[in-house]
């Protein structure tokens, strides 16, 4: 009979000074096997998935779009009004069409600039036309005078744009980021910066809206007729007087 307790004993205390034992000689194993649930199925437990593996929080490099400093290239096939101001500037017929005509006189001009003739009016060739958008100019342009506080009308009465239409294609090509080759004129309308700000104009007269040019040109052309533009102005005039 004592031999039986004594056995009794031994198997009752066996397994926790075991547990014991294992948890003194590997840090965690008793906290391991306290957590672990119970498997009641029988069935060995899985281990839990691999979270899934995420993009990179580095954003991808892209190539930035061309901004409005970028300049246009005009190339044989061009249309429209640059390159009706490209042919102004070269002095042959305008009829905004870049052909063999103006291929020709864009190489000439390329060749007596010593620039790369090629027959294609690129930003070296605009540039030395003077053809280049205000945004693509170096530092910033405006008048030091305080612009002149002007109501704007919301229309321009028919008879007077007609006119303005005639004075701007003859001073821009219609193009309203044109800037003369030494900087003076400036937008649409080749407005001098002193004057761009008596008509309440503020900053660079090329880099304002189309829209805000026309009306500010009208309110110029309303107080002083076209003396303003003593080239452009009086032809101006007439062919709308034929118009």
């Amino acid at each position: 009979m004592l031999d039986v307790v004594t056995t009794l004993l031994n198997r009752r205390t066996a397994g926790p000074l075991l547990a014991l034992a294992c948890a003194f000689a590997v840090p965690g194993a008793a906290q391991a096997q306290t957590e672990a649930p119970a498997n009641t199925g029988g069935a060995t437990p899985q281990a839990a998935p691999a979270p899934a593996t995420t993009q990179a929080a580095t954003p991808a490099t892209t190539t930035p779009a061309a901004g409005p400093s970028a300049v246009r290239t005009l190339k044989p096939g061009s249309r429209g009004r640059r390159v009706r101001s490209l042919q102004r500037r070269l002095k042959i017929r305008v009829d905004g069409v870049y052909g063999r005509t103006t291929k020709i006189a864009v190489m000439r001009f390329q060749r007596r600039k010593k620039l790369t003739v090629d027959g294609i009016a690129g930003p070296a060739t605009l540039r030395a036309l003077g053809l280049v958008p205000t945004s693509a100019s170096a530092g910033p342009v405006g008048s030091k005078n305080p612009p002149a506080k002007v109501t704007l009308p919301d229309t321009i009465p028919a008879k007077a744009m007609r006119v303005l239409e005639q004075i701007a294609e003859c001073e821009s090509g219609g193009d309203p980021t044109i800037v003369s080759p030494d900087g003076t004129y400036r937008g649409k309308y080749q407005f001098h910066v002193d004057t761009w700000a008596a008509m309440g104009g503020s900053g660079d007269p090329a880099a304002a809206p189309e829209d805000e040019q026309d009306k500010r040109a009208y309110v110029l052309y309303d107080r002083q007729g076209v003396d303003p533009w003593p080239v452009c102005g009086p032809k101006a005039a007439a062919a709308a007087r034929r118009g």
